[in-house]
């Protein structure tokens, strides 16, 4: 079988690709060759372009036919409408890697299924995710193009913090500085590791059962903020001293982050995965946070330990504990 991964080298895509050669899939890898040297998968051909150029991609992917095209950065409406130019006549599927934050936020109830409405009023990425899957159930009902539309959730790799403000949140862990938590820190969330995401997405590479079908692919594991942060402060053997501070103030400071609060990470989160493992019957999520959190620390220690805290994410937090300090609303 003849794939083809758009992106490919990333936090989600490594582990697609790594999964996907091991079963004997001839993989291409479409990319700039930037990210080569940070997570390198052995195995695969590399077409160098940027997706975003349709002249250069095309000439790349020239006298080329794929089984399946899986596009792992695609953001915006303008990224299908290229793709869809792209590779018309060119694959017998298309898989666009959207987004769990595509469903109803808040949602009205849980868990979460692929027929939960797709509606998110406070995050414009969500909200052009929802216009790239429109575009592509459009183009299936006018001229068959041959998609599949993948929802991932929050999926994390040792390389990728799960935590807003990344290492730097550890590094303020094991110098006794308070962290920032959104809201009281008891909501509901759900942490998928990139290794069991790849299961069920090379799974769904080749089947025609998937076109003109949406998945989402979660653990079914769910964790509270508030134990997610004592999970990674075990860990690294300190304990935490967490800030409890409301989503919608955090926003008032920081737009992007707060965007990414209110637009998802706010609410609880839960998923009914019972699609998934009727399409994919392999799919069967096998690490659980506290172990996927090892990779995390390892990594941490061995690679960003000693790099300076991002000054951004530092001043914020310390602006924000700051002012609620002044306002007497916490006491540390």
């Amino acid at each position: 079988m003849k794939v083809l991964f758009i992106g490919g080298t990333g936090n989600i895509s490594s582990a697609c690709s790594e999964l996907a050669i091991s079963r004997g899939m001839e993989l291409y890898h479409l990319n700039r060759g930037i990210s080569v040297g940070i997570r390198k998968i052995e195995g695969t051909k590399t077409l160098i372009a940027d997706i975003r150029n349709f002249d250069e991609t095309q000439k790349a992917i020239d006298g080329l036919h794929f089984d399946a095209v899986v596009d792992f950065i695609a953001f915006e409406p303008e990224h299908i409408q290229n793709d869809i130019r792209l590779f018309t006549g060119k694959t017998d599927q298309f898989i666009f890697i959207s987004s769990a934050s595509v469903y109803q936020t808040p949602p009205e109830k849980l868990p979460v299924t692929e027929e939960t409405p797709l509606d998110n009023p406070f995050w414009e990425y969500s909200r052009n995710k929802i216009a790239c899957e429109n575009l592509l159930t459009a183009e299936y009902r006018k001229n068959g193009f041959p998609y599949t539309i993948i929802r991932p959730s929050h999926t994390y790799s040792k390389t990728l913090i799960p935590l807003e403000g990344g290492y730097t949140v550890l590094h303020r862990m094991l110098k006794g500085l308070p962290v920032v938590v959104h809201g009281d820190g008891t909501s509901i969330w759900t942490l998928t590791h990139h290794a069991d995401f790849a299961v069920g997405l090379v799974g769904l590479i080749g089947n025609k059962a998937a076109i003109n079908e949406a998945f989402h692919i979660t653990s079914d594991e769910w964790l509270t903020w508030n134990r997610i942060f004592t999970i990674m402060a075990a860990e690294l053997g300190v304990t935490p001293h967490l800030v409890h501070v409301p989503s919608d103030s955090i926003a008032r400071y920081d737009k992007r982050i707060g965007d990414s609060l209110l637009g998802d990470k706010a609410h609880s989160m839960i998923f009914d995965n019972t699609k998934i493992r009727k399409f994919v019957p392999d799919f069967n999520p096998q690490i659980l946070f506290h172990q996927g959190v090892k990779e995390i620390i390892n990594w941490y220690k061995e690679n960003t330990m000693n790099k300076e805290p991002d000054e951004h994410i530092n001043n914020l937090m310390d602006k924000i504990i700051h002012d609620l300090l002044e306002a007497k609303l916490i006491s540390l």
